[in-house]
């Protein structure tokens, strides 16, 4: 397995972050949301906010793929209603390409790979 994170922003309207958390609670996301990211391999899907900014953390096997997953989704009436609801909460970030909603980050430090690069020090 591996974990994927992207980056998003909504909209800074408090009513609007309110309305997109309640879209985001178990009980009000779509099932067929859920069945698209369970068909699409994903094991484990997060989203964290602070502030009006999200950060989205995905469990994926190590075959997973994004384009397969944009590309089905694209395909699904339903996900890009979906889509189309979110969003009117959501804003692309400044330095997102024109075709780009979530953005992915780049991992800058791991504990795990600096403790393997350096001797244990006992």
């Amino acid at each position: 397995m591996q974990q994927l994170y992207y980056v998003l922003d909504l909209h800074d309207d408090p009513a609007l972050i309110a309305e997109y958390e309640h879209w985001h609670r178990p009980e009000n996301v779509w099932p067929e949301i859920v069945h698209s990211l369970q068909a699409a391999g994903v094991h484990d899907l997060e989203i964290f906010r602070a502030g009006n900014r999200l950060v989205l953390v995905m469990t994926v096997p190590k075959d997973f793929s994004a384009e397969r997953k944009a590309a089905a989704d694209a395909a699904d009436p339903r996900v890009q209603a979906w889509e189309a609801l979110m969003w009117r909460f959501q804003q692309a970030l400044p330095f997102a390409r024109p075709d780009e909603k979530w953005v992915p980050m780049t991992p800058l430090f791991s504990l795990e790979a600096a403790l393997k690069h350096r001797p244990d020090p006992s």
